[in-house]
């Protein structure tokens, strides 16, 4: 369902579900934008807030956009069952974590393929992602490259893997999504790097009055 010649703005929503509406009537309607269903605001909710994200940011699309909601589950087991979830939520993309077992991995893509869901692999933490990919039967729909929240806090040495992208590239044709940064000059690194998904998080928390320029800028800088 995502475009290969398309540059997108991933806004994770992390905090409440009173907090990620208000954030959404915010957003400029675009169909570059993917609303993302952060791990905090599932476990918070439920499943059942892919479907509440998904209703809000259709209100804001014209008829012509569809709706994307990714929804960041962080799959590490039961790959099959959580694609089901998500899919009976209203998800369009999936997450699994690539620290995850290569047999949950496999019946993850497989079944998100069978459900029209775009697979995506976290690889948080992995060092050569590289070496994921050669183990599966089939590669998943996007590869998400990213350094952790927590990783960014306590340590301030840990890079954003820009430089796994060209290696990824140079060996698989899969879309290529990075997080880990939220700043303008961030975002323009990851698109010079050929990311084709940024996502953002820090910066769309909580609503604010620049809400929506911080995401027009963004998708100015993404082209």
């Amino acid at each position: 369902m995502l475009d290969r010649k398309k540059r997108y703005l991933q806004v994770a929503l992390n905090s409440t579900l009173d907090e990620a509406y208000n954030i959404i009537q915010n957003l400029p309607p675009s169909d570059r934008i993917l609303i993302e269903a952060g791990t905090p605001l599932i476990k918070q909710y439920g499943a059942r807030v892919i479907a509440n994200l998904k209703n809000w940011w259709e209100e804001r699309l014209d008829m012509a956009s569809f709706p994307y909601i990714v929804a960041d589950l962080k799959t590490m087991d039961r790959g099959a069952t959580e694609v089901a979830i998500a899919r009976t939520a209203g998800a369009s993309g999936i997450v699994a974590l690539g620290q995850g077992p290569i047999e949950m991995l496999d019946v993850f893509i497989d079944e998100a393929g069978k459900q029209g869901l775009d697979s995506m692999v976290d690889m948080m933490n992995v060092e050569q992602p590289i070496k994921i990919l050669r183990k599966l039967k089939k590669l998943p729909d996007v590869v998400l490259l990213h350094r952790g929240v927590d990783e960014e806090t306590f340590n301030k040495d840990k890079p954003i893997p820009y430089i796994q992208i060209n290696k990824v590239r140079a060996s698989y044709n899969v879309l290529i999504s990075i997080a880990g940064g939220d700043t303008i000059r961030e975002v323009q690194r990851a698109i010079f790097n050929d990311a084709n998904i940024v996502v953002v998080w820090k910066e769309f928390y909580r609503p604010t009055e620049e809400t929506a320029n911080l995401a027009e800028e963004f998708l100015r800088v993404i082209k």
